[in-house]
């Protein structure tokens, strides 16, 4: 069975940083799009970022230039760095990985991810 394991969230004040850390277990990580998403309260989930097997990366609008994806295929482990935190990016963070075979195309959808981590909160305040 596929598990993912967030860590490294918590509260920073706006502009701090936080680096959000995503292990995956009973499966090797290599093949997999790993994506990450968040869902604030009152909204629906929504795409943040996402990084291929070549490490090829894919960001929203909202976080570009702020957040950025890697990977550590020995460790199985992802990593979603966020720098420039501003208020609006409190939310639960989810990771998530697909089955091994998806296209690029598909990486902004949720459905396109077949496996969850159970979130982890960040929180931006001052």
């Amino acid at each position: 069975q596929v598990q993912l394991v967030e860590s490294g969230g918590g509260q920073v004040q706006p502009g701090g940083s936080l680096r959000l850390s995503c292990e995956i277990s009973g499966h090797t990580l290599p093949n997999r799009l790993m994506g990450w998403f968040r869902q604030a309260p009152g909204r629906e989930r929504e795409f943040v970022a996402c990084i291929r097997r070549d490490r090829a990366t894919s960001y929203s609008d909202s976080v570009k230039g702020r957040f950025a994806a890697s990977r550590d295929n020995a460790k199985n482990t992802v990593y979603l760095q966020m720098d420039t935190l501003k208020p609006e990016d409190t939310a639960v963070y989810y990771c998530a990985a697909d089955a091994g075979s998806s296209i690029w195309s598909a990486r902004y959808d949720a459905s396109t991810y077949k496996f969850w981590g159970q979130g982890i909160q960040v929180t931006v305040s001052s």
